[in-house]
C-alpha cells in the first residue's frame, strides 16, 4: 500500500530524523537521490547540459547539492537562480566548487538544455507560483529537455493537489522520504508526471497518512474468497433499485456490475425487469416495493430512476448496507442517510458532489480531497468521489481520522455513460459480501479501472466491455497474489 503524508507530518518526522543526523547530512542524502536518478534520465552524463531552477529554501540547495554531483561527473551545469539573496549559500558554494556556473540568462540556458531540475518552490509553497518564475518556467515546458522536479512540481499544492495558476509540468518528480497527497490526486497528478520515491531515513506509520492507495496485493487480500460451504446466499445476496421506462439500460449495467461483484445472488426491482432478465436471467426480479423483495445483504439505489423516489424509503430504512448513486442522490432526504444505523456508501461524480455541497463543480474538481472529506462528514456516510482521481473518504463506521484512499488504476476512456452504473452495482456486490464501506468502495474502484485499462488497450470502451472486464481484472489481482505467495514459499525453502 502507497501512504501519503500531510506536510505538517513531514516536517514533523524531519525534524526528528534530522536531531540524530549530522548537519546537513538529510539534505545530502536527499541530493544523491536525486542526482541518481537524473543520472538515470540522462543516461550519458558527461557532456550533458543541466540547468537548474533554484529558488529559496531547501528545494533550491537539493537541486544545487545534486547539481554539484552531476558537475563532477562531467556535465556542464548552469543555474538559473530566481531568488539570489536568499539562495542556498552551502549549496551554490558546492555547485561552483565542481565546475557549475550561475546563467545570466534561464531563457538561453534553457534553450539547449538537456534536463532541467524544478528547485523553485518546496511542500511548503502556498497559492500558486510568483510572477518572476513564470518565464522560466514556461521556457522549460516549451524546450526538448526532460523536466524533474524536486520533491513537488513547483506551483502544486503538496497537501491537496490544487493548483492554482500556472505550475511545472515533470516528466519525473523525485519526492523524497514519503509520498504527498498532492502527487497522487488530480491536478496535482498530471503535473507530477511519474513519480520516484528516493528513501531518506524518514519513521512514519500507517496509521499518521493522509491518504492510502492500495496496491494489488491489498486488493487481492479484501477480495471475497467463497469456500467449499459456501452457498449463494452465504455469499451474499445484493438488492439493486435502479432504471425507469426512460433509462432501462442503467438498471442493466447496474446488474451487470453486481453480479461480477462477489455476492452470490442479485435481485433487482423496479419497472426494467423485463431489460434486465433477458440479458441477466439468472437476475432475481421483483415490481414490487423493495421491503418485500426478499432478503439482502446490501442494496444499491439510484442509477437511472428518474424523479421516481418511491422505492428509496424503503432501503433508506433498512437495516443493511446501502449504496446509493446517480438519481438517488438528488432524491434521497439528506436526514434519512445521516440518520441510518447501517453503513452507507455515496458515490457522486464532480457534479453531483458540487450539488450536495452547494458549491461549483470548479471548486470540487480543484480540490478534490477537501470536497470528498466534507461530504463524507456532512452526511455522516462512506464517498466515493468519481472522477479522473477516485477518492474514497471512510464514514463513521471506518473509525475516527481514518486517512481518505485515492484509486491508482483506470484510463480516460471511463469517461463514458453508464461506467458509474456498473461501478454502483459492483461496489454494492462487494458490501453483501461482507466488505465494509471504505473497503467496498476501494476495492470496487480498483477492479473497475483495471478492467477498463484491460478491455480498452488504449482505445475507446463502453460500459458494457468494462463490465465484461470485471472477471478477468479479479482474475489478474488473485494471480497476483498467488505469485508472489508462491514465490515467498519457495524463497523459504
Amino acid at each position: 500500500m502507497r501512504t501519503a503524508y500531510s506536510v505538517d507530518t513531514v516536517r514533523t518526522a524531519e525534524r526528528a530524523l534530522m536531531a540524530r543526523l549530522p548537519e546537513g547530512a538529510l539534505m545530502q542524502r536527499a541530493a544523491a537521490g536525486l542526482a541518481v536518478v537524473c543520472a538515470e534520465l540522462l543516461g550519458k552524463v558527461y557532456g550533458a547540459r543541466v540547468v537548474l531552477l533554484v529558488g529559496s529554501g531547501d528545494n533550491g540547495g537539493d537541486a544545487l547539492y545534486a547539481g554539484a554531483r552531476l558537475a563532477r561527473r562531467g556535465a556542464g551545469v548552469s543555474a538559473v537562480l530566481l531568488d539570489s539573496e536568499r539562495v542556498h549559500r552551502a549549496g551554490l558554494a558546492a555547485l561552483l566548487a565542481a565546475g557549475g556556473r550561475v546563467a545570466a540568462s534561464g531563457e538561453r540556458a534553457l534553450a539547449g538544455a538537456d534536463l532541467v531540475v524544478d528547485g523553485i518552490v518546496g511542500i511548503g509553497g502556498r497559492g500558486g507560483l510568483r510572477a518572476a518564475a513564470l518565464p522560466v518556467v514556461r521556457a522549460a515546458f516549451e524546450s526538448r529537455a526532460v523536466v524533474v522536479s524536486v520533491d513537488l512540481p513547483s506551483g502544486v499544492d503538496a497537501d491537496t493537489g490544487q493548483v492554482a495558476g500556472e505550475a511545472v509540468r515533470a516528466d519525473v518528480t523525485v519526492t523524497f522520504g514519503v509520498y504527498k497527497p498532492g502527487l497522487l490526486v488530480d491536478p496535482g497528478r498530471e503535473y507530477a508526471g511519474a513519480v520516484r520515491l528516493v528513501d531518506i531515513g524518514l519513521e512514519l506509520g500507517r496509521d499518521e497518512a493522509d491518504l492510502e492507495a492500495l496496491q494489488h496485493g491489498d486488493v487481492a487480500r479484501l477480495l471475497p474468497e467463497p469456500t467449499g460451504e459456501s452457498d449463494k446466499y452465504r455469499r451474499g445476496v445484493v438488492g439493486v433499485v435502479a432504471g425507469s421506462a426512460r433509462y432501462p439500460g442503467a438498471a442493466v449495467l447496474a446488474v451487470a456490475g453486481a453480479l461480477r461483484g462477489g455476492a452470490g445472488a442479485v435481485r433487482y426491482v423496479g419497472p426494467a425487469a423485463g431489460a434486465v432478465v433477458s440479458r441477466f436471467p439468472e437476475t432475481l426480479v421483483s415490481e414490487g416495493a423493495p421491503g418485500k423483495a426478499g432478503r439482502v445483504q446490501a442494496w444499491v439505489a439510484g442509477p437511472g430512476l428518474g424523479d421516481d423516489a418511491s422505492g428509496l424509503a424503503d432501503v433508506l430504512g433498512a437495516e443493511v448496507p446501502l449504496l446509493i448513486d446517480a438519481d438517488g442522490l438528488r432524491l434521497a432526504d439528506p436526514e434519512a442517510v445521516r440518520g441510518r444505523a447501517a453503513p452507507t456508501l455515496l458515490t457522486p461524480h464532480a457534479g453531483e458532489a458540487a450539488a450536495l455541497l452547494g458549491v461549483a463543480r470548479e471548486e470540487v474538481e480543484a480540490e478534490r480531497l477537501a470536497a470528498v472529506r466534507e461530504l463524507a462528514g456532512r452526511f455522516s456516510a462512506t464517498v466515493l468521489l468519481k472522477g479522473s482521481t477516485t477518492l474514497v473518504a471512510g464514514g463513521r463506521e471506518d473509525g475516527a481520522g481514518r486517512s481518505a484512499r485515492v484509486n491508482s488504476t483506470g484510463t480516460a476512456w471511463l469517461a463514458t455513460a453508464g461506467s458509474g452504473d456498473v461501478l454502483s452495482g459492483l461496489c454494492g456486490s462487494l458490501l453483501a459480501a461482507g466488505l465494509g464501506a471504505l473497503d467496498a468502495g476501494s476495492v470496487g474502484a480498483y477492479l473497475h479501472g483495471l478492467a477498463a485499462r484491460r478491455v480498452s488497450g488504449g482505445a475507446p470502451v463502453v460500459a458494457q466491455d468494462v463490465a465484461g472486464g470485471i472477471a478477468g481484472a479479479w482474475g489478474d489481482v488473485r494471480r497476483g497474489l498467488q505469485g508472489g505467495l508462491q514465490g515467498g514459499l519457495q524463497g523459504g525453502l
